[in-house]
């Protein structure tokens, strides 16, 4: 499979302190990724870093095969907004709008045609059961359906890869389950690639590869392979014991 990250030699400093050392590091085209390690150890910096939020200070980065360093502003912002979605902790939802109307914006600002519009969204909000809701407002759903709403805008727009913060950070451990069940299956469905930065075992288990991070540098890895969530999530803990405990 293709890769749709690549690193080499990344690093990133904040004035004298490095946060990022020399990562090396692939995600192919599919995956279902978690980046996990303790406060401080660069997982977020790294996440800002891979979704050019923030910038590097060292090595290079190519997303979908384009060098980071090869794109200027302009060309920057168009290819986060064409090939990159979002999800974050706190769901970004505007107030104002309805659900269907918070999905559908990725594509109203691209100017999609309506019919194109009204086909993604009949799709990706029944892979995520959020079909009876579409009407409703932010502040007249659940938290869970907040966070299953935002997937759906950060998925509409057919990404190359969609980047998740925390997406279970705010959820109750029933609303968490499900919209990583779901999670889970969209990416079977459709192969999008998907990089979710966690500091939660649970969370992390729904995914086919961990990542450790400690200290601004990968320290280990893990491939779920042809193992059950349950099974992937107690290695998870075994390794995370073993190096000390370096993701709560």
């Amino acid at each position: 499979m293709p890769n749709v990250i690549h690193t080499k030699n990344l690093s990133k400093s904040y004035g004298k302190t490095p946060v990022l050392k020399n990562i090396d590091m692939t995600v192919e085209v599919g995956e279902f990724t978690a980046i996990m390690g303790p406060s401080g150890s660069g997982k977020s910096t790294l996440m800002n870093v891979l979704s050019t939020i923030d910038q590097f200070t060292g090595g290079e980065v190519w997303l979908d095969g384009q060098s980071l360093l090869d794109l200027k502003k302009k060309a920057l912002r168009q290819f986060r907004q064409e090939q990159m979605g979002f999800i974050f902790q706190d769901y970004n939802l505007l107030d104002t709008l309805t659900v269907k109307e918070n999905i559908l914006l990725p594509l109203s600002l691209r100017k999609f045609a309506t019919e194109e519009m009204e086909k993604r969204l009949a799709s990706i909000t029944h892979a995520l059961n959020i079909e009876d809701i579409l009407g409703k407002y932010p502040s007249e759903i659940s938290g869970g359906q907040k966070q299953r709403t935002a997937s759906a805008r950060a998925m509409i727009t057919k990404p190359a890869i969609v980047f998740a913060d925390e997406p279970t950070g705010a959820l109750d451990s029933r609303s968490a389950t499900q919209l990583l069940e779901q999670l889970a299956n969209l990416n079977g469905l459709t192969q999008t690639t998907i990089l979710m930065v966690t500091h939660d075992i649970y969370a992390a288990s729904y995914c086919r590869r961990v990542i450790f991070l400690r200290d601004g540098g990968i320290v280990n890895e893990l491939y779920a392979g042809e193992q059950g969530q349950k099974a992937f999530y107690d290695r998870i803990l075994e390794t995370q014991s073993i190096m000390g405990g370096q993701a709560r």
